[in-house]
């Protein structure tokens, strides 16, 4: 499937739900966001249904995120039925780690393949103020189960916040240097709830140059299929994981860019920062048959917009769960 700028799309990221379990100042405020109604959340054979019609139109990657996707129930279940759909090759699954020291192991073996965990501070303090909530031996008991279970390409997602975790960027490249592990650096983006809570990010300039007087030059890597996305990546010498940088600002990928996202509540977004799309939960409850969403599908990715917009004037978006960019 390509759209109208010759863009192959093979990548869907689909919200499952809109709860979470952390507060994260960047993402939302510290009361949460108002809860969708239940019945306005696509349920798993709703998604299972999208997501046979996307692998048709040659969607190859599914990613679930949320919210926090481990908190919906049954999702052990969603990903073993989607290990089932044909043409489907590569499911991840993006989470804040909390729960992943009981459920990693039932993960790998329901067929997930990778998982990114978000994660800006290994500092106690740092990591509580950012998330409002005291959990970070949690988040690093889920790493080592993430180990254990065996998955291979785990990433870990930082967004630098100058002034708050700083030293950040250097402790989580640590980990690089001595596990198989892409630690990726994610621009802050000019969304609502960051701003408003007094956050700034730190240049992505600043922060290669702070890792390159740590850790000497960068060696580009070139991307294989499990690094495929908008992230840059490069290996420092002696590391064996490897660095990775998202700057959606200052390097638009968007010439490049292979994905849509399902919402929680349906609506497929072709971009991340844009309101049009397709409501496909009032398709699917309208009785579309499985030819006319096919067309639908097909009709709304081609009209993919050709970039975002986050630096113009007057567009103020939904910043919830805007920093599970990477691929």
């Amino acid at each position: 499937m390509q759209d109208r700028y010759q863009r192959t799309i093979e990548y869907v990221r689909i919200s499952v739900t809109d709860r979470c379990n952390l507060r994260c100042r960047y993402c939302m405020p510290e009361q949460g966001v108002e809860k969708m109604c239940h019945a306005d959340i696509l349920r798993f054979d709703e998604i299972l249904r999208v997501i046979r019609a996307l692998s048709a139109l040659g969607v190859r990657k599914v990613r679930l995120t949320g919210g926090e996707p481990l908190v919906r129930k049954g999702i052990l279940d969603l990903i073993r039925e989607i290990r089932r759909i044909q043409g489907i090759e590569v499911i991840s699954l993006t989470t804040n780690g909390v729960l992943l020291p009981e459920m990693a192991a039932g993960l790998r073996a329901a067929g997930l393949d990778s998982v990114n965990v978000s994660l800006d501070s290994l500092d106690e303090e740092t990591f509580s103020f950012l998330t409002r909530r005291p959990l970070l031996s949690r988040v690093e008991e889920g790493l080592r189960a993430l180990e254990e279970a065996g998955f291979q390409d785990t990433k870990i997602n930082c967004v630098p916040l100058a002034g708050v975790n700083e030293a950040d960027v250097l402790k989580l490249a640590e980990l690089a240097r001595v596990k198989p592990l892409n630690v990726r650096y994610i621009e802050l983006m000019p969304v609502g709830c960051a701003y408003e809570a007094g956050l700034r990010g730190m240049p992505m300039a600043e922060v290669r140059r702070r890792l390159q007087e740590a850790f000497g030059a960068f060696s580009p890597v070139r991307p294989g299929v499990s690094l495929r996305g908008p992230a840059e990546y490069v290996q420092p010498a002696g590391f064996v994981g490897k660095l990775g940088f998202i700057d959606a600002m200052g390097h638009k990928f968007c010439q490049t860019c292979n994905r849509v996202r399902l919402t929680a509540g349906g609506f497929l977004k072709l971009c991340l920062h844009a309101g049009t799309g397709l409501d496909v939960r009032e398709l699917l409850r309208a009785g579309i048959d499985d030819r006319e969403l096919l067309a639908a599908l097909s009709h709304a990715i081609y009209n993919k917009p050709a970039e975002h917009h986050f630096l113009e004037p007057g567009e103020k978006q939904d910043s919830r769960y805007m920093y599970q960019v990477g691929g």
